[in-house]
Formats: C-alpha cells, sequence, structure tokens
C-alpha cells in the first residue's frame, strides 16, 4: 500500500478516482475520460487494486457499488457527490456543481447515480428491464417542490418562483428519462448529464440515441443571439422604466423580453450548440407567430417540451379510453393547473385565472375541428391565423393576471433596475 501511494504521490496529482474496472460501463467511461481527467491531475484506479480498497475501508467482498474519489487533502467522495467534486474541477462543468446547490438538487443526483449504477448491465446491451416500478417515476416531480415550497415564506416572490419552477422543471426531467427506458451504453451515460442539467426539452429518446440530419447555419446561431441581446434590452428598459413610466406597460414589456430571452434566445442557442456537438436537439419554438391554426399553435410550434410531455403521458391515454374531445380538454386543464402552481402560488393569488385561460384554449381547438369551424375555415389560412392570434392574445391577462404582475413580475423589475 505505502509503495502505491509513495507512487502516486510522487506525481503531485489533485486526487485519485476510483472506478470497478469489472464492470463494462465504467471501463469505457474511465477509457474516454482519462485524458480530460489526468490533464486535471486525477488519476484514475480501478477500486479493486489492494491500497484502494485499504485506504477507502472497503470490505474484501463488499460489492462495488458507486464510484469514489479522493482528493489529496484527504477529503472522500462517492456516487453523485463524487461526479459533482470532478465538475467542480472543470470549468465547462461547474455550472452542473453550482445547480447541484440547490436543496434538494443533490437528492434528484443521487437517485439518478443509484439509478444507473444498479442497471449498469445495461451498458453492454444485454439487459431488458421488466417490473418496473412506475410509482418511482413520480416520487421527484412531487418531493422537489415539496422541498421548495417552505422556502415561500422566506424568499421574495420572483425568486421563489424560479426556484419552484425549476423544482417542477427536473421533476419532469426525471419522469421522461425514467419511462423512455434507454439502454444506457457510455455515450448515454454522458448525455443524460447533459439532457438533465443543459437541456430544456423532454424528449429524452430522441436526445440520447438520436443525431441531427444537418449542423446548424450561421443565420440560426444570429437569429439565437439577436432575439437574446433584444430580450436583455427589453428587460433592461422596463426595468429602469425608459420605454414607457407605467408600471403595467413595463411588466408586460419585462415578460415578453424574458421570452425572448429564454424561449427564443437562450433555449434556442443551446439547441444549435448540441446540435454542433452531433446530438439531435430541436429548437423548442417552431415560429408560433407562422402557425395557421390554434391547434397548430399549441401542438406543433409552441413550447414543444411541454407539449411532448403532456401528449405522452396524457393525451394519448386519455384518447384511447375517451376519445379525442375529452383528452383534448383535459390536457389543456393540466396545463392550467401547472401555470396555477407556477404563477398564482407565487403570487399569493389570482388562482383560476390561469385554468380559465387554458380551458379557453381548449374550447378553441374544439371549436377550430368542428363541422362549423372547418366549414369557415378556421384551421388553415389567414382565418386560422387570426383566429390563433386572438385566442391566444386577446386573453393573455387571464394567463398573467393583476396579481402575478403586482407580486411577482414588478418586484423582480424593480430589483433588476438601477434606480
Amino acid at each position: 500500500m505505502n509503495t502505491e501511494i509513495t507512487d502516486k504521490k510522487a506525481k503531485d496529482p489533485g486526487g485519485w478516482i476510483f472506478y470497478d474496472d469489472e464492470c463494462p460501463l465504467c471501463l469505457r467511461w474511465a477509457g474516454r475520460v482519462k485524458r480530460l481527467l489526468n490533464h486535471r491531475t486525477f488519476n484514475l484506479v480501478p477500486l479493486q487494486t489492494p491500497w484502494a480498497k485499504e485506504r477507502l475501508d472497503l470490505a474484501e467482498s463488499g460489492q462495488l457499488t458507486e464510484m469514489r474519489i479522493l482528493l489529496a487533502d484527504g477529503r472522500t467522495f462517492g456516487g453523485a457527490d463524487a461526479v459533482m467534486e470532478i465538475a467542480r474541477q472543470i470549468w465547462w462543468a461547474w455550472p452542473a456543481w453550482a445547480i447541484s446547490r440547490i436543496p434538494g438538487v443533490m437528492l434528484f443526483c443521487r437517485a439518478i447515480y443509484r439509478f444507473i449504477a444498479n442497471h449498469r448491465e445495461c451498458g453492454t446491451n444485454a439487459c431488458v428491464r421488466k417490473n418496473r416500478r412506475a410509482w418511482l417515476d413520480w416520487i421527484p416531480l412531487v418531493l422537489l417542490p415539496v422541498a421548495v415550497f417552505p422556502l415561500r415564506d422566506l424568499l421574495p416572490a420572483w425568486i421563489f418562483m424560479w426556484a419552484f419552477v425549476t423544482a417542477i422543471f427536473f421533476g419532469c426531467k426525471w419522469l421522461t428519462w425514467r419511462r423512455a427506458q434507454i439502454r444506457f451504453g457510455v455515450a448515454g451515460a454522458l448525455r443524460t448529464i447533459g439532457y438533465f442539467f443543459a437541456w430544456p426539452g423532454m424528449d429524452v429518446k430522441t436526445f440520447l440515441t438520436c443525431k441531427p440530419l444537418q449542423p446548424p447555419k450561421v443565420g440560426q446561431w444570429l437569429l439565437g443571439f439577436g432575439r437574446f441581446f433584444a430580450g436583455a434590452i427589453i428587460v433592461w428598459s422596463a426595468a429602469n422604466g425608459t420605454l414607457s413610466r407605467d408600471a403595467v406597460v413595463n411588466a408586460w414589456l419585462g415578460m415578453f423580453g424574458l421570452t425572448l430571452i429564454l424561449h427564443f434566445g437562450l433555449f434556442h442557442l443551446v439547441a444549435l450548440a448540441w446540435q454542433r456537438a452531433g446530438v439531435a436537439a430541436e429548437p423548442l419554438m417552431k415560429s408560433p407567430l407562422a402557425s395557421t391554426s390554434l391547434a397548430d399553435f399549441w401542438g406543433a410550434r409552441w413550447n414543444t417540451a411541454f407539449n411532448k410531455l403532456v401528449n405522452d403521458l396524457a393525451f394519448r391515454p386519455l384518447q384511447r379510453r375517451g376519445g379525442a374531445v375529452l383528452a383534448t380538454l383535459v390536457v389543456f386543464a393540466i396545463s392550467g393547473v401547472i401555470h396555477e402552481i407556477s404563477i398564482s402560488l407565487p403570487a399569493r393569488g389570482g388562482y383560476g385565472f390561469p385554468l380559465a385561460y387554458f380551458l379557453l384554449q381548449g374550447a378553441g381547438v374544439l371549436i377550430q375541428r368542428s363541422p362549423f369551424g372547418r366549414a369557415i375555415g378556421l384551421g388553415s389560412g389567414l382565418r386560422g391565423w387570426i383566429f390563433m392570434a386572438v385566442f391566444t392574445a386577446a386573453p393573455a391577462y387571464w394567463l398573467f393576471h393583476p396579481v402575478f404582475v403586482r407580486n411577482v413580475i414588478l418586484p423582480m423589475l424593480q430589483a433588476i433596475g438601477t434606480n
């Protein structure tokens, strides 16, 4: 043991990373990242090495269930904690470590790690998961928001809103990932980290297994950056009252600017970056203003991440059992409930307005698809576009109701502003 450690210390490493060399998935992972980690003065060592077992106090016959990291200062980490400690040491992976500091996130990360560790044989494409416990799919979607809820009285409403939405987001990530039943080779395991922490979409199978048809063009990059900076200018102007002195006008300008920054700017650029890296990541917003019907707007162009999620979890099962009308209304009701807890709950008021907005959208889709709607051309062309624009924009104040504007958006703009 002393000889082994002396040899390692001669290289003055930042630490040792221990892996199971009897696991095909772990071996392939180690081969892929060895150069990256060696460059950062980490040495890869099999857990089966005698001095490693003694130093880490591993039983001779014990099961090697997780990777370990031993830092030069003597601290040790295991499993997901070890992964995040490695991420902290790498500049481009540091955001993943920063996100893991949010209360409750590490519980989520550890659950992911344990799941992968318990299915490592899938890395050889030799397993078929049977008797999967479906109820486990939903646990983080319940527990993460519950863990964040106590912060409601401790944080400003707008910060609590972002924290609560983030908790729901990661709960949905876990749900889609668990249900996908992907067989995790090394590429899939590495992409999984990106899927959870660096991609807002929910189509896990496409993201983990498919490749884009062609790399993004320069014009797409310019469009994404243009939207991002335009949104930033609008938010800054709204926060400082340079475009209008009316608080409500500034609030709506701020919400429009945030939409440009996130949905049409940042998320678009992230999609292009993944495409450039060889991953099939489609932008979540697909020219919604080009929609020629209300159904096209909600079903294929606006926030396709959520559309994919509710289509798989709710619309298809309900359509098989109760028909398209019931499925449509229930899906829009689910959207309304999600927006209630994301908008009205942080605002502490305005309950019922977001739900009413989405029920109206569902009714509009049914009108469009009815014999009357088809007869007057609500499903295509200029009439379809006008119907879509009126139905989505006119009642928008129900979705972003005055209580939300007053208690969440305006304080957020005040925090952003310089005045």
